[in-house]
Formats: structure tokens, sequence, C-alpha cells
């Protein structure tokens, strides 16, 4: 350090101070103010990146909030076209149903009225053989009876003794 001052030139630092501002003059003049307008322009850039940036995180969460609103919308739909489909099932299900009672019903109907038809004819028919066979019976019975003329006489006169007490 002592040597630094020992070789201390005060021309030379003079000289050295005037180049010094003669340059800072000039780079001012030519080379600061393009300098600074370059640093301005970037400065502008980045800063209308920035609001674009910003602008574009806005619209994103419009977006994604018009999304959730559309999928909300979506899946309320689609709930109401299960649920419809629930009921509409349902309903045809009781519907089935019901038409199926009321078939099996009208089938039971007939079948009694068949059933009912059958025994009449069953019990005409029955009364008919039992006629017949009493028929017959009664027949082979007065034949055995009325073999002899004693028997015959004694029936005539029975029989129109009960006629005249009716």
């Amino acid at each position: 350090m002592d040597q630094l001052l020992n070789d201390f030139s005060p021309g030379l630092f003079f000289m050295q101070a005037i180049i010094l501002l003669i340059l800072i003059v000039l780079m001012r003049k030519f080379a600061w103010k393009p300098i600074l307008d370059s640093l301005q322009t970037r400065e502008d850039g980045i800063k209308d990146a920035l609001d674009a940036a910003q602008n574009a995180k806005l619209e994103l969460e419009n977006l994604q909030a018009d999304n959730e609103k559309l999928l909300q919308e979506a899946r309320f739909e689609r709930e109401t076209m299960l649920k419809d489909a629930r009921d509409i099932k349902t309903k045809m299900i009781e519907d089935a149903k019901t038409e199926a009672q009321t078939q099996a019903n009208n089938i039971i109907e007939q079948a009694q009225v068949a059933i009912e038809g059958e025994k009449k004819a069953a019990m005409v028919e029955l009364k008919d053989h039992v006629a017949k066979l009493s028929l017959e019976i009664a027949e082979k019975i007065v034949r055995k009876e009325l073999t002899s003329n004693d028997k015959q006489l004694e029936l005539v006169e029975t029989m129109l003794t009960e006629k005249s007490l009716n």
C-alpha cells in the first residue's frame, strides 16, 4: 500500500478522471438510452406476459367453474333419468302383476263356471241314471210282485184307496 502511494501521480489521476467522465458522457449519450429502452421494452414484455398469464389463469378458473357446473347438471340429469327409469320399471312390473292377476282371476272364474257346468251336467246325468235304475228296479219288482192275479188285484185296490185319500 505504501508503494501505491509513492507511485501516485496527480496528473495521471486527473487524466484518467477526465477520460472516465468523457466515457460516461459518451455512454450516456449513445449507449445508455438504447440500453434503458431495451430494458423498458423487456420490462413491458414481462409485465404483459404476467398480465396474460393472470388473464389465462382467471379464464381457466372460469372454465373449470363452468365445467363443474355442467358436470353437476349432467349428474342431476342422469339421476333424474335413472329415477324416471326406475319409476317406469316399477310401474311396468305393477301393471304386469295386475294384468296377470286379472287374467288369473278370469281363468279361475271360467274354470269355476266350467266346473259348475260339469257338476250340473254330472248331477243331471246321475239323476237320469238313478231314475233309469229306479225304473228298472221298480219294473223288476213289479213284475215279480204282479206275477199272480191276486197280487195284481190287491195292488190296484191299494192304489185306488191311496188315490182317493189324497
